[in-house]
């Protein structure tokens, strides 16, 4: 009995190699908890794809995929000075974000990151001579930049690139490589076409492993039924039931990752107002699970446990078995599950 992950394989290695073919010498992302899949599962599929590099989120995560990935390992957290040391072996390349970054790895492969539009971190223009000076000392792989995912104010992605371009090349820096993120498959086309001399590859990790819906699903398998009436006191707060139904105990509580939810940007007026209504009903413990039985969305009975959640279906709907799986719609990135089928 458990929170399981079910996988179309042949689906979702199709749905990789499309991703491949709109954006040749991709660069796999594998960090955090592996989109879901593990370390160790997506430096298989990087493998079979055919990968010559894998980006990683941290030094950390470096140290555990070497084992499991023979190419080069890109690091996208940039060098800080003062770090913890993580032993890694020279096919690791680590992203520097600052002239001094680059000072503090004399020797060693870098990815220079400018900054973009997000502000997040990177190179600034004014930063660009003092950087022509210090790169002979490092083994330099190329620049990157990470580009927003939304526009509102109508900007263009590939503008912003060819911007940075411009800006390096008339500081004489080296173009043969820009690592990209963030770009739609006709603008990469478009980037490759504007600058043939130089090599543009693009980091991807949700498009290419989560980009077909279809191709995974999460179920969680019933524990326990209990029917009860209107008024029964239950669970660990002993609250009462508001009608007659079941209370279904189903695999998968806060140690999975369900019911744990990161903040979303909300756009337009319908959003705002469905996200006030959830937070409404919160107040009165009515909270939202994200486990579907009988074609609806059922309510927690309660915050979910560590390893389960219970549910409430009220008495009109058909009854849960014990055994039977509901599916659940998770957050991958923030998803552990029991164990995976592949089929």
């Amino acid at each position: 009995m458990a929170l399981t992950l079910y996988v179309n394989t042949a689906r979702w290695r199709a749905h990789q190699q499309s991703v491949l073919q709109q954006f040749p010498g991709l660069v796999p992302v594998c960090k955090g908890n592996g989109y879901g899949f593990g370390h160790e599962r997506l430096a298989e599929e990087a493998t079979l794809l055919g990968s010559d590099i894998l980006a990683v989120g941290t030094t950390y995560e470096a140290a555990q995929i070497k084992d499991y990935f023979s190419g080069d390992l890109l690091v996208l957290t940039p060098f800080r000075h003062g770090e913890e040391p993580v032993p890694l072996p020279d096919r690791a390349i680590r992203s520097v974000s600052s002239v001094e970054g680059v000072g503090g790895l004399v020797g060693a492969r870098v990815v220079i990151e400018v900054m973009s539009s997000m502000k997040r971190h990177g190179v600034k223009p004014e930063d660009l001579p003092k950087l022509a000076a210090g790169i002979d000392d490092v083994r330099l792989e190329g620049f990157a930049i990470h580009l927003p995912l939304d526009r509102t104010d109508g900007s263009d992605s590939v503008d912003e690139v060819i911007g940075w371009m411009d800006r390096l090349r008339a500081n004489r820096l080296p173009l043969h490589t820009m690592f990209v993120s963030h770009l739609k498959p006709d603008e990469f086309t478009r980037l490759q076409q504007q600058f043939p001399q130089t090599r543009f590859r693009a980091r991807i990790g949700t498009r290419l492993w989560l980009g077909d819906h279809e191709a995974t699903e999460y179920r969680g398998s019933v524990l326990d039924v209990t029917r009860v009436a209107k008024g029964d006191r239950f669970g660990y707060r002993q609250q009462k039931a508001t009608a007659d139904g079941y209370l279904v105990v189903v695999a998968g509580g806060t140690s999975h990752g369900v019911g744990l939810e990161s903040p979303k940007a909300l756009h337009g007026v319908m959003p705002r107002a469905k996200g006030v209504a959830r937070a409404g009903l919160a107040t009165v413990n009515r909270n939202l699970a994200p486990y579907v039985w009988s074609g609806k969305q059922r309510w927690f009975a309660e915050p979910p446990h560590m390893q389960v959640s219970i549910l409430f279906v009220p008495a009109d709907a058909p009854e849960p078995k014990v055994g039977e799986e509901l599916v659940a719609h998770l957050r991958h990135t923030t998803t552990q599950y029991d164990r995976l089928v592949e089929r």
